[in-house]
């Protein structure tokens, strides 16, 4: 059974996207409240760091085998299986009152939310088949796909200035119960297409390579790249990448058929993935920093200083990145949305110690906004192209897993070249705020050519109009229903 009705449509993609939402705030509505939780619950500088990490490497870890889940036993109950499992989760994260509880709370929020993220696009890509309205959809999500981390920053310092740390975790539980139970009034039960048992050898290979990549990434900027630890994991999660791949060439029924990749445009749009979220970490969270530590903002401050970037962000996915999709294609725009975010980190690459909102940051994050609002459909479009029903979940989970992989490690990188800047700035004699300063600058820099990267990738492989291919093979078809 598909849904026919537009309005109820429309309806079940704004609860897909509020539930996603709630995954993307979580990854860094909490980096705000840290110094609270520091306090609260004595965490060390070091220890600290697991709060967010535990989230990062279950999240990681499991996103491939939750989109394959999905496609095996029905997207609709795994996504409705992942949210009540990060709603509880979130609910012990806000009661928690110890290191350990708060810790192996976040570890389950990972899971939940690789499960929610990995089949929500899937349920997109079933309740849209006209070209149209697909690309319009995809705005939609890709919106709050994108600018959901941005809105985080500013609801952790509005949320941890007037309450208290506990409520970043508990107020995800009101929207959680909403979005569980809208779910179930407006989306069909759906059966799950693939056939076959589900690939434990895979599962357990590419979730272990994934998460102890992961691992190494970081916590290589503090205990080093070059040391035996570092350098020890990142080969073991290579080996493991390396079995898991065999497998998969092997296996009759694998968690991730390796044939999806012959789609030229899904894996070009995997690896423009991987290049864009490395450079875009860094307007994330080094922009944040310049913020607090160069110009002095208080976190809500911050968090108000992206208004204008969220807003434009906003605009451009839903009510212009669609319009260009469907005249253009998918290239031309998402090159053009590239450039603009290029634009964005070039500037930020020479504000000063001194530096004005007006003149320095708000023109950057506005090239950013408007580049990310037109952009990121397109990659969304481009990586779920030509994909099966029974394969929708594994394309899902594999751009996700390629956002988050590249972006863990671009940060991790640009955060180690940062830091090095700083302290080479220093030694020559540069004053504290101006070296820190000048390790942004190269960062920023190294991020604007990640994303000029991803854009010389996009120009060069990106050959089948997306739009027109969904328009020729009328869109994906709607699964079964069940109850």
């Amino acid at each position: 059974m598909t849904i026919t009705d537009t309005r109820t449509r429309w309806l079940a993609l704004l609860v897909l996207c509020l539930g996603d939402l709630m995954i993307v705030l979580d990854g860094t509505i909490v980096n705000v409240a840290l110094p609270s939780i520091r306090d609260d619950l004595g965490f060390s500088q070091e220890s600290l760091a697991w709060v967010v990490n535990a989230y990062l490497l279950t999240f990681g870890g499991f996103l491939l085998l939750g989109g394959r889940l999905g496609d095996l036993f029905g997207h609709r109950r795994m996504f409705l299986s992942g949210i009540a499992l990060f709603t509880l989760a979130s609910l012990a994260c806000g009661l928690a009152t110890s290191q350990g509880a708060l810790i192996a709370a976040r570890a389950v929020q990972g899971l939940g939310g690789a499960i929610v993220s990995a089949v929500a696009l899937s349920l997109i890509m079933t309740l849209f088949v006209e070209p149209a309205e697909r690309a319009k959809a995809m705005g939609v999500f890709g919106f709050v796909l994108s600018g959901g981390g941005t809105a985080g920053v500013l609801l952790g310092g509005v949320i941890t200035d007037l309450l208290d740390w506990h409520w970043i975790f508990l107020v995800n539980l009101p929207v959680g119960i909403a979005v569980f139970a809208l779910t179930l009034a407006l989306l069909p039960g759906t059966r799950g297409q693939a056939t076959g048992r589900v690939d434990v050898a895979g599962a357990i290979t590419v979730t272990a390579s994934l998460m102890i990549a992961v691992y190494a990434i970081v916590n290589g900027n503090e205990v080093g790249w070059m040391t035996a630890r570092t350098l020890g994991l990142l080969g073991a999660a290579a080996v493991l990448m390396v079995v898991f791949l065999s497998l998969e060439a092997r296996l009759s029924a694998p968690l991730m058929p390796l044939g999806i990749f012959r789609n030229r445009n899904v894996s070009t749009a995997n690896v423009i993935g991987v290049l864009m979220a490395a450079g875009m970490f860094a307007y994330f969270f080094l922009s944040a920093l310049y913020l607090q530590g160069i110009l002095g903002y208080t976190p809500m401050e911050v968090g108000l200083a992206y208004l204008p970037s969220m807003v434009i962000w906003g605009g451009s996915s839903l009510l212009l990145s669609d319009r260009l999709v469907m005249r253009l294609g998918v290239r031309t725009p998402l090159i053009a949305g590239l450039a603009l975010m290029t634009l964005g980190l070039l500037l930020l690459a020479r504000t000063p110690v001194d530096g004005s909102f007006l003149v320095d940051v708000l023109p950057a994050t506005i090239a950013v906004g408007l580049g990310a609002g037109i952009g990121f459909n397109p990659i969304l479009l481009a990586a779920m192209s030509g994909v099966s029903p029974t394969e929708a979940g594994l394309a899902s989970g594999v751009v996700n897993t390629s956002f988050m992989m590249g972006g863990a490690l671009g940060l991790a990188v640009l955060a180690s070249l940062a830091a090095w800047r700083t302290e080479e700035l220093e030694a020559a004699g540069e004053s504290a705020r101006a070296a820190l300063n000048g390790g942004y600058h190269l960062a920023f820099l190294v991020g604007s050519a990640f994303v000029v990267a991803s854009a010389v990738v996009a120009a060069a492989f990106l050959r089948v109009d997306v739009s027109a291919a969904q328009e020729e093979h009328h869109g994906v078809p709607a699964p079964a229903a069940a109850d």
